[in-house]
């Protein structure tokens, strides 16, 4: 249902680089029922899908760690970051695209994956919409070693880590991808591994 306090709306495409950063200008009603002008941008990079990898036999679970340069401009020392897999939906719905994520960066061949939740991770700024699946692994699965898509330039490092020892790192500050700590948590509230 649209929002009847949102009218006038003008979009102009600032940025058409990566993805597509716009700025809106727009009237809002506000709760006196005066309307006012707003302006904001929003970058536009698409939805995407992520997956957390667990195996409840041996108690473990499967991330990637790889160099994100928005992180190391904003502090993060060495801008590693330690992280479930996930990419860009481009055209596939969110199950496909988790699958082929994962074959892609952790060389494991999965079939049966679960929806867990969807979220805006950043609905301040940023317009993606990012649905988080659950999916089980064992060895039988491996294909490939990972790493990413040559083309992507990913280099990305798979981790196989104790999910105690995951759930630790939360603590510490090694994980603190929000996407990662979402997925850990939901696995650690309901059991999975």
């Amino acid at each position: 249902m649209p929002n009847n306090k949102v009218r006038n709306i003008e979009r102009e495409i600032l940025s058409d680089n990566w993805y597509t950063l716009n700025k809106y200008t727009f009237e809002y009603q506000k709760p006196d029922g005066t309307w006012e002008t707003q302006q904001r941008e929003a970058y536009d990079r698409g939805n995407g899908a992520a997956i957390l990898l667990y195996n409840a036999n041996k108690g473990t679970v499967v991330l990637t760690k790889q160099f994100r340069m928005p992180t190391y401009v904003n502090g993060n020392d060495d801008g590693m970051m330690i992280e479930v897999c996930a990419g860009l939906l481009d055209g596939d719905n969110p199950a496909d695209c988790v699958r082929k994520e994962t074959e892609e960066e952790t060389g494991y061949k999965i079939s049966n994956v679960k929806k867990v939740m969807q979220t805006y991770m950043s609905p301040g700024s940023v317009t993606e919409i990012l649905y988080l699946f659950v999916g089980e692994y064992d060895e039988s699965m491996k294909v490939s070693e990972g790493g990413g898509a040559e083309d992507e330039t990913e280099n990305i490092e798979v981790l196989e880590l104790n999910f105690e020892k995951a759930m630790d790192m939360i603590s510490t500050g090694e994980i603190n991808d929000s996407k990662t700590i979402m997925l850990l948590q939901y696995a650690k509230l309901n059991a999975l591994v």
